[in-house]
Formats: structure tokens, sequence, C-alpha cells
């Protein structure tokens, strides 16, 4: 019988403890409510549509591009300004197509510019539902999907065709480039600059070096040459020479040659044995232009128009000369030199 009681004792404390000891935390967690987008605008109008740069801290998958995030939103501000829309169809958190389109195409510092001050940038989520899921349907996008860009008007009639070429800043520039001359706008000379650079990376750059009397005058002479994408000058058998890249769809090492042999510039055989001087772009690197970022291609054209006493700027976008100009207001600040550098990091303002 004291058996029989003991048991039954042991049986109700147990299902005390059951009732009254708090379960596992880790099985009683809730889930926390996903991070609203603070940084990216649903519809603010009233100010400035886009920064001069991105903020830290938005998605890696978006760039450095200010997205609205509202189509409506968009359409308004196409409305007003008379801008035609590009749209991003984006997955945010994405794959590795998505971060790598990000950190990358929509990264560039020309692309960035000439997206936000020719276009109304708006971002659509392609993993979300409400607004996103019901502009994904609208323009019959699939859900879950690598990133696409379209061009539309107001109507949200494409202005060229749908890019889905997330491997490819060649296509979206392009594509920007086509959107301006279909909508009467004239595109910007730095734009055509990078499509052309971009184009001739794409199809494969190809070398060749000339030796001449002075390769600051040789770098300045290929530097205006259509075709050629990057030059640097130096020394290479005892000769001063200018190795070039140039796109192979549009000149050749002959007919390089043929255009500088009045200015008495010689073919190498070789490529080997190249070793550089260490003032590239000379004219460029007198002048307050070599705090500027530019690309490759600027960057030969502006130090050929240097060394011939004429202004660059016609080659620049409105940032970079803004740049230039705060380099000018303040000649004591101990500004960078970029020549060489790329175009790969935002500029500092």
């Amino acid at each position: 019988m004291k058996f029989i009681l003991l048991c039954s004792l042991l049986c109700f404390s147990v299902l005390v403890a059951a009732f009254f000891i708090p379960k596992n935390t880790a099985h009683n967690t809730v889930q926390a409510s996903p991070p609203t987008d603070p940084l990216l605008h649903q519809s603010p109008l009233n100010q400035p549509s886009f920064a001069l740069r991105a903020t830290a801290g938005e998605p890696i998958e978006l760039g450095k591009v200010r997205w609205l995030r509202d189509l409506d939103a968009g359409r308004a501000e196409s409305q007003k300004s008379g801008k035609p829309i590009l749209i991003l169809f984006q997955e945010v958190p994405g794959c590795s197509n998505c971060t790598r389109f990000g950190s990358s195409t929509l990264s560039h510092p020309l692309i960035v510019e000439a997206i936000e001050s020719h276009f109304v940038p708006v971002c659509i989520f392609n993993n979300k539902g409400g607004k996103d899921a019901e502009a994904l349907k609208l323009f019959g996008e699939p859900a879950w999907n690598n990133p696409v860009v379209r061009i539309v008007r107001t109507d949200n009639q494409d202005v060229v065709l749908r890019m889905p070429n997330f491997n490819s800043s060649l296509q979206l520039v392009n594509g920007m480039r086509r959107a301006l001359d279909l909508t009467g706008v004239s595109a910007p000379r730095y734009l055509e600059l990078l499509e052309e650079e971009l184009s001739a990376r794409e199809s494969g750059l190809q070398t060749a070096t000339f030796s001449m009397h002075c390769f600051w005058t040789g770098e300045g002479t290929f530097g205006a040459i259509t075709g050629v994408i990057e030059s640097e000058p130096g020394f290479q058998d005892g000769k001063e020479v200018v190795k070039v890249q140039f796109d192979p769809t549009v000149t050749s090492r002959d007919a390089l040659e043929q255009q500088t042999r009045p200015k008495s510039f010689t073919a190498c055989s070789k490529n080997e044995g190249f070793r550089s001087d260490r003032e590239p772009k000379y004219y460029l690197a007198q002048t307050d232009y070599r705090f500027i970022p530019m690309s490759s291609l600027q960057a030969c054209r502006a130090n050929s128009l240097v060394g011939k006493r004429q202004s660059p700027d016609e080659l620049l976008s409105p940032r970079q000369l803004e740049l230039l100009k705060k380099v000018a207001e303040n000649p004591d600040k101990n500004w960078e030199n970029k020549i060489g550098a790329g175009i790969s990091e935002m500029w500092s303002m």
C-alpha cells in the first residue's frame, strides 16, 4: 500500500513539473519580423529622388544605385521628369548571380551616374509579396529569378528589349544608350565611350608594342586613334616604346603601324620584356585631371587632348567635372593621383 502511494506521489510531481517549468526556449522562439528597407525609397517625390552616392548599408544586390521601391512612385516621377523608368527585377537577398550583378555592373560609377541622371530607377524584388508580386505579374516576370532590367515608358511599354544578361555590363549600357536615342535624348559622351570600351573588352583586346623617339608623344598619338582602348609607355630592348591594347574588330597592328608611320613609329616584333615608365599619361599628369578617376578609354582620349592643348571636359561625366571643380577650389588638399587606378570605386565627393 505504501509502495502504491509513493508511486502516485511521484507521478503527480512529474505532472506538476511538466506544467510549471518553462519549455526549452530554443523551440519556443518567435520568428522576428524581417527588417524593413529604410534606405530604399518608397516615394519621396518632394525630395531629390536620387543621392550622389548610395548610402552604406543597402543590399549588395542593388549596387550603388539609389532605387525607388514603388512602381507607382516611379511612374509619377517619370511623368514629372519625362525620363523613362529603368526597372531592376532582383532577388534580395539573392544568389551569387544577383550579388555579382550588384557589386559589378550596378556599382560601376559611370553606369550608376547614367542610371540616376537619365532614368527613374525602380527596383522590384522578385522574391517578395505585396506590390512587388503585383509588379512581377504586370510585366510577366518570373519570381525567384536572376536579375533582369527593363526600360519602360509610363504606360509600362518597353522602350528597348528586355535585358536578362546579368553577366554583361555591355548589355545594360547598350540598352541605356539606345533608350536615350529612342526617346530623343542625346547620349552623353562618357556613356558612348563606356559602351565602346565594354564592347572591345567583350570582343577580346589584342596587344601591340611600338617604338619611337619619345613615348610621351607616342602615348598621346595612340590615345586619339579609334580602336585603341589602353596605352602604356615604357622600355623594351633598350628603346622607348608604347604598349597598346586595341579592339581587333575595329583596327589591327598593321593598321596602327600604317597610321603612325609618318611619325616614325615602328611595330616591335614581340611584346615580351616590356618595362613600364613611372610617368604614364604624361600630359594628363601635369594637370588637375590626374586626380579624376577615369576609365581606360577616357584616360587615353583625355591625355591625347591635353597633349594637343585641348580640353578633355567633353569626355567626362557631370560628377567627374564636379570633382574637378572641387579639386581646383581646394588646391592645398592632399589629392590622390588616380592615373592608372581605373574607375572601379566611386570617387570621393
